[in-house]
């Protein structure tokens, strides 16, 4: 897919664009790039405008050695969306890209039609996971992105070859990007009360067998939204777009679904 760049405040950042239909943002997770998205893409362009950004510091837009905050993340996706003339769209994150989703309802309200978390969750880091991932990060800094290229990947999924595939991704990632990012995880809110608020559509979509955000987050999750749209996925684990790329594609059509059934997704 072709790739585009847009300079947002000083820092480039790279973007896919395929489809036509409802805005929908696809943001991919830690410590991958949007190419996370490639199998689901073919079986939505049909009725979303996807935009599938690499987020600051991943893939190919440029790593910002300073900022550390997961609203940076959430304002390059608001001014993206400017750039390409759109006021409000859907947003669907993976993992850390849910985080990001979240803080873009949190700081653009008025600019979300809607949210996805896949294999996310609303809660902040414990007080333990917060120096795990600080700690990770300073040995990224030191000797590269070596150790996350190797110890990651089986978490993620139980297939050896979608692992083979995240251990190629994460080897191309840039030390400063994953770092900022575990910074940004390590410190973002938490976000119960906003997404238990919240009166957009809503999906949740989590794999039974994740085993890096417990199926259990997804299940409290809908448990808080009675309305959202909650698929679970037996056998998936937290790559769910790789593992089963039409399940994933049919949980966020429904957003289609839920337009067609009176919900105003895009204001004009």
């Amino acid at each position: 897919m072709e790739i585009a760049k847009v300079n947002v405040a000083g820092i480039n950042i790279a973007y896919v664009r395929r489809g036509r239909g409802v805005p929908l943002v696809l943001l991919h997770g830690y410590p991958l790039d949007h190419s996370l998205w490639d199998e689901v893409v073919p079986m939505l362009e049909n009725d979303f405008d996807l935009i599938m950004p690499d987020l600051r510091g991943f893939g190919e837009s440029d790593v910002m050695e300073a900022d550390r905050s997961i609203i940076d993340y959430a304002s390059d996706i608001a001014a993206l969306l400017t750039h390409l003339g759109l006021r409000k769209a859907l947003l669907a994150g993976h993992s850390m890209g849910g985080y990001v989703a979240l803080a873009f309802l949190r700081e653009y309200p008025e600019r979300a039609a809607g949210l996805g978390l896949v294999s996310s969750q609303v809660v902040a880091d414990s007080p333990e996971t917060k120096e795990a991932r600080v700690a990770t990060a300073q040995r990224v800094l030191k000797a590269g992105v070596g150790e996350v290229a190797e110890s990651m990947p089986p978490k993620l999924s139980a297939d050896a070859r979608i692992q083979a595939r995240a251990r190629g991704l994460i080897s191309r990632q840039r030390a400063a990007g994953v770092a900022n990012a575990l910074y940004a995880m390590a410190e973002r809110p938490d976000s119960s009360e906003l997404f238990s608020s919240s009166t957009l559509p809503v999906v949740i979509l989590h794999g039974e067998v994740d085993a890096l955000i417990s199926v259990e987050r997804g299940r409290q999750m809908k448990s808080a939204l009675p309305s959202a749209h909650y698929v679970e996925l037996g056998g998936a684990g937290h790559l769910p777009m790789l593992e089963d790329p039409p399940a994933v594609a049919a949980a966020l059509r429904f957003f289609i679904n839920a337009r067609g059934k009176g919900v105003k997704l895009l204001d004009k």
